[in-house]
């Protein structure tokens, strides 16, 4: 029973509810739309939209739930599947947030789980640029983490996006000077993100001439470790409820 006081029962937010809600929120404060779609995804929104190639690693049984007895069926594997979607039923402009779990097969530990939450973004317009998409997340980790927060851009690889960065935000537990929260190098990996791969564009009908955009995705769970001094993430899905009356 539910603990109370005068008949009133008292509940609580779980902690990646929380971090979901105010990370969705600051994007709606800056004109995002919020879309949702299926967990149990096609191979082709899933991979082929996003111009994942046939023989990328992520296809194989050992990172990818694939359903047995349903043909290019599986458990989507990130929320772009739904950017994918959004792209083939919208024109552009516009600016969408998808929030929601995904799931990987891939063995657990403190810091990975089979199922986790994403925050994945997408942005298209006629004159998107890398500085666009470093502004906006800019001020949207200042939204969540506070005024002092310092980003940087590094170099990666996402198939689905030309070029892409990893973005890094500078620790705001020790500023800077190296502590166990970023392991001694005064970062913190936060993101990833790129500007939308031209192919992913021109696949969902899009013109890749006139249009172009950026996307971004950050993982919930991560988000929550942070901010609530977390140090186990399968802590998160016990459904102990020790874990979330501390919040």
């Amino acid at each position: 029973m539910e603990p109370s006081i005068n008949n009133t029962v008292l509940t609580h937010v779980h902690p990646l509810t929380r971090v979901v809600n105010d990370v969705v929120r600051a994007f709606v404060s800056l004109g995002f739309e919020v879309a949702g779609g299926p967990e149990l995804e096609s191979g082709y929104f899933n991979f082929d939209a996003l111009a994942v190639p046939k023989d990328h690693p992520a296809r194989d049984m050992q990172d990818t739930f694939w359903i047995k007895d349903m043909d290019d069926t599986l458990l989507r594997t990130h929320t772009s599947a739904v950017q994918a979607r959004y792209m083939q039923s919208h024109e552009p402009p516009f600016s969408m947030v998808v929030p929601g779990k995904v799931f990987r097969n891939e063995a657990t530990d403190t810091t990975h789980e089979m199922q986790f939450f994403q925050v994945e973004g997408l942005v298209v317009g006629e004159d998107i640029s890398l500085a666009d998409l470093k502004g906006t997340l800019s001020h949207f980790l200042k939204m969540l983490f506070g005024d002092d927060v310092s980003i940087r851009l590094r170099p990666s690889f996402f198939p689905f996006v030309e070029p892409g960065v990893e973005v890094d935000m500078r620790c705001f537990k020790c500023g800077g000077g190296g502590c166990g929260t970023c392991k001694g190098t005064g970062w913190i990996e936060i993101l990833g993100a790129g500007m939308v791969h031209p192919n992913v564009l021109s696949a969902s009908g899009i013109d890749s001439v006139k249009w172009r955009g950026f996307a971004f995705g950050l993982g919930v769970d991560r988000i929550a470790m942070l901010r609530y001094g977390i140090d186990d993430v399968r802590l998160l899905y016990t459904g102990d409820m020790r874990v979330t009356t501390q919040f």
